[in-house]
């Protein structure tokens, strides 16, 4: 259970702001707020948090102890340096209409992104991969979903940018500790 609220809140906050959240808007604005693209956002975020659970999983079942505390630092660190990057996504001159198009581009970038490194970090140190997919799964739902009701000119008026450096601060913090806990 403690994997599950974790990874829901974690990656709820983590993805706010985010490359997929703002791609979701846009596409939102430029083709309408319809089911489809809900669906296919919200399977989308679920399928990149299995992934990510899985990875943190497998990896930390081959690590000895101190070496999982130090994939769980370098993945808390990876993910502090996304959240740190400004998010620059170009508004879509032409958007397809193709929703696997959409889905595919938006899984690519979903599984690359700090949140995910945030489920990675979570199933790595839980060893709940199946509390921490569903929790990181319906949080990145939510946040797409969030992103898709308000729109981008709505997700402009927020400060997500002040939040996000907030959080890479914290996840810095937090992965330094622990890999010098891994350490020393």
């Amino acid at each position: 259970m403690d994997g599950f609220l974790l990874a829901l809140l974690l990656v709820f906050a983590l993805a706010s702001g985010g490359r997929d959240q703002w791609m979701v808007a846009q596409w939102a604005e430029a083709l309408g707020r319809s089911l489809p693209l809900l669906i296919a956002a919200a399977l989308s975020a679920s399928l990149a948090a299995a992934a990510m659970a899985w990875v943190g999983t497998e990896f930390a079942a081959i690590l000895p102890g101190r070496a999982r505390q130090m994939l769980v630092a370098f993945a808390l660190g990876l993910a502090a340096a996304e959240l740190a990057l400004p998010v620059r996504v170009k508004p879509p001159k032409d958007p397809t209409r193709s929703l696997p198009a959409l889905f595919l581009v938006l899984l690519a970038r979903q599984i690359g992104d700090g949140a995910r490194f945030g489920i990675v970090a979570l199933a790595a140190w839980s060893g709940a991969p199946v509390a921490t997919a569903l929790g990181g799964a319906l949080g990145g739902a939510g946040a797409v979903c969030a992103g898709w009701a308000v729109g981008a000119a709505a997700l402009a008026r927020w400060p997500l940018r002040p939040m996000r450096w907030t959080l890479a601060a914290g996840l810095f913090v937090a992965a330094l500790f622990i890999g010098l806990d891994a350490r020393f």
